[in-house]
């Protein structure tokens, strides 16, 4: 059984969507920097983004619970567990925990596509959650 509200859940979807699509303004001029040279000079420099430390204020808020089962809806989600050993993988969050769940959770490039994808696979409606959150 899920020990966290999947509302939180579809909370933490929408807010790590927002923050994994920022992107800046493109740079015209060419020079050392400029994306035709490194295309990581477009994307904006996220640590101090506002959306990342809401989404990570958010995720340290949760109880250890609540952390270790959106850790292993993750898992799920990107098929490190299946839904059957949702038990084992909250465990498994549990005992594996560093000190900051939320940086671990920012650090994976999917993040909401796998929380939405852990969602569905233990049957519930992301759409109707996304709603009620919306």
């Amino acid at each position: 059984m899920l020990e966290i509200a999947p509302e939180k859940v579809a909370h933490v979807i929408i807010k790590a969507r927002e923050y994994g699509a920022k992107v800046g303004a493109w740079n015209s001029t060419l020079q050392e920097g400029d994306a035709e040279e490194d295309p990581q000079a477009i994307l904006e420099d996220l640590a101090n983004d506002i959306t990342r430390r809401e989404l990570m204020s958010f995720i340290n808020a949760l109880n250890v619970d609540e952390q270790s089962h959106l850790v292993a809806l993750a898992w799920i989600g990107r098929g490190t567990y299946e839904p059957e050993e949702l038990s084992e993988a909250v465990e498994t969050a549990r005992a594996e925990r560093s000190n900051c769940t939320a940086r671990y959770l920012l650090g994976m490039p999917l993040l909401a596509d796998y929380l939405e994808e852990g969602l569905e696979r233990l049957g519930y409606s992301v759409e109707d959650i996304e709603s009620d959150v919306l």
